[in-house]
């Protein structure tokens, strides 16, 4: 055989081998598409949060037998996927897709099978009621009077939801009513106020005013049917349990991590953090304590010194009215710094907005951030920070102040903005992969914000400041407590007491703070474990590349390649990231 037949018998046999690939690379995309048609017509507010706003004017039947419905789809796709796109036909990106997408349609078939959110948290019909309209005036690109107009449509299905709420849910724990019963005020705030705030001057106010008046009236019911609950139905049990917290556990996390061995490694890295704790505050005892001798170097000691000066770091903090403010002025310096330190090339333009928190969205942490959508991406995101309540006494007020004091206000946009979840959820939502878009890792990406807090500094922002990095490791420290408190809460019998005990004690938290997190962990099961394991990947895949490429590791190139591939699972991540670091940056 000649070189010129066998060159041309190879060339031949690779391109039908690319146009196969090719063929079955659109296959899945199309299944994809077909699946998300099928969905956003069934679940409007699902279409919506991603950013298809053809259904902006419609809202879910969530009746038993619609929810039905939903499981049979998941099942019917499960089994579809398969038959329809064949997986070994599938570029290596593609059979990635292909995973994510089979893995999410499991997940979701699980948790229809196993949780009953609708019977049990009251919380689930609160996202119809307030998020469904709020992220229609806040996130859609579409004309303000159409987004308004889609408002007033949707308001109108209120009184269904709130119907169905009450003639669904059964027992609910005291915990999750009572948050319920907080964020369902303020819903009621927000059709009687603030969403004329957002709507500004319209010509739709009268309609406007006119639907809000009839949702306000269904919502005051539903107040009531709440505040009763508290007689009637709240008795629920939270605990998921030791055999579904590790089922979900493992769905969760997606990344072949069993909850003993995340449990095992939460409770070692305690120990680690708590040590380096230590070492700092014996640095900044004779700042804050300068005519005192330090405890003595024994555990009871080193626990004392690390309790003290923590509590004297927290004392430097702003007013209750200026938290908005105060994370507004730390931005344009942390901006500052990752250019200067190329720690990775910012998203532009910017448009990333710092705004209070609304009331209805307030009860478990201080601050979120409202990505764009990724369907819809060239929207705002939204930096939100919750001043305290209204309602908090002068002790509860300054609890607050204290746990996020100036220094845990830096951290904390480091975490939600910059380079940590606007950032990467910027470059997530330019993935050219939709699946990756849509479906995306929450190990993933509350890892990188974890991951990012500790980079930051070690990379030199704050100029070294010993108070900065307490309240870093202290940070920290939450997500580490945080997997190990969910893992006892929901397998144990750990009571709230033990749960207190164990965050203010050994994680030096607020009592605030505390008493949030055990609610939190009771509300929501495997998602406090995200946190750490994630940051933990981050992490351990960032010294590895490190020491392979030596000399020639490029801290930026090396984030931007972490990021380019949108919020993967992180078992994925290695083999993408080598991938990206062989093409020019």
């Amino acid at each position: 055989m000649s070189k010129h037949l066998l060159f041309a018998i190879v060339l031949t046999h690779c391109l039908m081998t690319s146009v196969v690939a090719q063929t079955a690379d659109e296959k899945l995309e199309t299944f994809f598409k077909s699946h998300l048609e099928e969905s956003f017509r069934m679940r409007p507010f699902e279409a919506t949060m991603l950013g298809d706003h053809r259904f902006d004017h419609l809202l879910d039947d969530i009746s038993p037998e619609a929810r039905k419905a939903w499981l049979d789809q998941y099942r019917r796709r499960l089994e579809q996927l398969p038959t329809e796109v064949r997986y070994g036909d599938l570029s290596r990106n593609a059979q990635i897709d292909f995973e994510i997408l089979r893995d999410e349609l499991t997940r979701n078939i699980w948790l229809a099978e196993n949780t009953r959110p609708f019977e049990e948290d009251p919380r689930t019909y609160g996202n119809y009621i307030s998020d469904s309209v709020y992220s229609l005036l806040t996130q859609s690109t579409l004309p303000k009077e159409t987004n308004i107009k889609n408002a007033i449509s949707r308001i109108t299905h209120l009184p269904r939801i709130v119907k169905t709420a009450q003639q669904t849910l059964r027992e609910s724990p005291p915990s999750i009513l009572e948050t319920a019963i907080l964020q369902n005020r303020g819903a009621i705030g927000f059709y009687e106020k603030g969403i004329f705030e957002l709507a500004g001057e319209t010509p739709q106010a009268q309609e406007l005013r006119k639907v809000t008046t009839e949702a306000v009236v269904a919502l005051n019911e539903h107040q009531i049917f709440l505040e009763d609950s508290r007689r009637f139905r709240a008795n629920g049990e939270w605990r998921l349990g030791r055999e579904l917290f590790s089922e979900k556990l493992e769905l969760v996390l997606n990344a072949g991590l069993s909850a003993a061995q995340v449990l095992a490694d939460a409770e070692a890295e305690f120990i680690r953090v708590q040590r380096e704790m230590y070492v700092v505050s014996r640095q900044l005892w004779s700042h804050y304590f300068p005519n005192q001798t330090l405890p003595p170097d024994d555990e009871s000691g080193r626990r004392e010194t690390i309790a003290q000066v923590t509590r004297a770091v927290s004392q430097e903090h702003g007013k209750p009215e200026d938290l908005v403010t105060d994370a507004r002025a730390s931005v344009g310096r942390i901006q500052d710094f990752i250019r200067r330190h190329d720690i990775l090339r910012l998203p532009e333009p910017d448009r990333c907005q710092i705004i209070e928190m609304p009331e209805f969205r307030r009860g478990n942490s201080l601050a979120y951030l409202d990505s764009a959508l990724p369907l819809d991406p060239m929207g705002l995101s939204s930096y939100a920070v919750s001043p305290p309540p209204a309602d908090w006494g002068t002790d509860r007020v300054r609890s607050f102040l204290e746990e996020y004091n100036e220094h845990m206000l830096q951290i904390l946009t480091i975490h939600e903005a910059y380079p940590g979840h606007y950032v990467q959820l910027e470059y997530s939502n330019r993935c050219p992969s939709l699946i990756r878009r849509v479906l995306q890792s929450g190990v993933f990406v509350e890892g990188w914000a974890v991951y990012t807090e500790q980079m930051m500094l070690d990379q030199g922002y704050g100029d070294g400041n010993l108070a900065l990095r307490l309240n870093q490791l202290k940070f920290y420290l939450r997500a580490v407590a945080n997997t190990i408190l969910d893992h006892k809460m929901h397998c144990t019998t750990m009571t709230d007491e033990e749960a207190y005990a164990f965050l203010t004690d050994g994680a030096y938290q607020s009592e605030g703070e505390a008493r949030l997190k055990i609610i939190r962990a009771k509300q929501s099961s495997t998602q406090l474990s995200t946190y750490f394991v994630g940051r933990m990947a981050h992490y351990r895949l960032r010294q590895q590349v490190q020491r392979e490429l030596g000399d020639q590791f490029e801290l930026g190139r090396f984030h931007e390649a972490v990021l380019d591939h949108g919020s993967v699972p992180m078992k994925y991540l290695p083999e993408l990231v080598k991938n990206r670091l062989t093409e020019p940056r």
